[in-house]
């Protein structure tokens, strides 16, 4: 029996997510439209090298397209599109204090751009990138998907929002959409703004890392192949709620200190500068994964020791002193 083809849009498609995810999909002989706009806050040569990669594909298509802007959609002409990934966002946390409007513009404005173009043009399902953020600093862990919003900043604040226009065009234009929590993603190609790649740099270049808080902080890092297949797999099912939220997490936090003193054990020379907390900041993200485990019947999540090591390697493999 042939393979039945989909055509999914991801949107951020020159992102870490969003590039991992469209890789998945094309091994598998999926058609996919990637849009992105090459927002310069982290290394755009990285995108373009990711964007490259996908080239490599002939079910690839790339546009550049800014989703502030509602009119620059209509260049996105295929007729039929299964599956909507929303990936895009203007990512970071302490940068939101310096340029809030970019978030407004981008996370509220550009994902109800997208959740409008997704009325007209009416695909299966759509599923859009949220955020732990927006948990704040909880108090009873693991954090659920029922458990209390407290949103410290605007990026937390913006994938809020986003959660309530989800429900908002689910009701009124009779959408499935689906938010996803993402929970500190790591891995090859990741980005390197993040506190892995940093410490890698960091290492490679002999130069101090800037520890947070003194590593005084937990996190429930979630390897990037356990999100491709959870994102490739919510693809090939149904599901009941016209609307839900998931956590997509590893259940499995790690106290940023002694990562560090792992490192140093295990992989190379490592300076650290401490850094006072950054208030901004949550001291701990520990997400509860039952809902996507059961939903999915997902076994097990890669533990971190494991997926950590593949990073290692793929960095030093990788010519990484060209973009990272």
């Amino acid at each position: 029996m042939k393979k039945k083809v989909k055509t999914f849009l991801i949107t951020g498609v020159a992102g870490f997510i969003g590039y991992s995810f469209a890789k998945k999909l094309l091994h598998n002989s999926h058609k996919v439209i990637g849009i992105d706009n090459y927002d310069d806050y982290y290394s755009v040569k990285l995108k373009k090298k990711r964007i490259d990669e996908l080239n490599k594909f002939r079910n690839f298509k790339f546009l550049t397209i800014n989703i502030e802007n509602h009119i620059s959609l209509n260049k996105i002409k295929q007729k039929k599109i299964d599956y909507i990934y929303h990936l895009a966002a203007q990512a970071g946390v302490r940068h939101s204090i310096i340029n809030p409007a970019k978030y407004i513009n981008t996370n509220i404005l550009g994902t109800i751009n997208i959740f409008k173009f997704a009325s007209h043009i009416r695909p299966k399902s759509v599923f859009f990138a949220s955020s732990s953020s927006v948990y704040g600093d909880g108090k009873k862990f693991p954090l659920s998907e029922e458990s209390n919003l407290d949103p410290k900043n605007i990026y937390a604040t913006s994938k809020v929002l986003n959660e309530i226009s989800a429900k908002s065009f689910s009701r009124h234009h009779n959408l499935k959409i689906y938010g996803l929590r993402f929970f500190t993603i790591y891995g090859e190609w990741g980005r390197p703004d993040m506190l892995l790649f940093k410490l890698l740099k960091n290492s490679r270049d002999n130069t101090k890392l800037n520890l947070n808080n003194s590593g005084n902080h937990y996190r429930d890092f979630t390897y990037i192949d356990d999100v491709v297949k959870i994102l490739f797999d919510l693809s090939k099912i149904k599901i009941k709620k016209k609307c839900d939220i998931f956590n997509i997490c590893s259940n499995n936090p790690q106290y940023i200190k002694s990562l560090v003193q792992y490192y140093k054990k295990n992989h190379g020379k490592l300076y650290i500068k401490n850094s006072p907390k950054n208030n901004l900041d949550v001291f701990k993200t520990h997400g509860n994964n039952v809902k996507i485990k059961k939903l999915l019947k997902i076994k097990k999540f890669t533990k971190f020791e494991t997926g950590f090591k593949k990073t290692i390697q793929w960095y030093k493999n990788f010519n990484s002193k060209l973009i990272y």
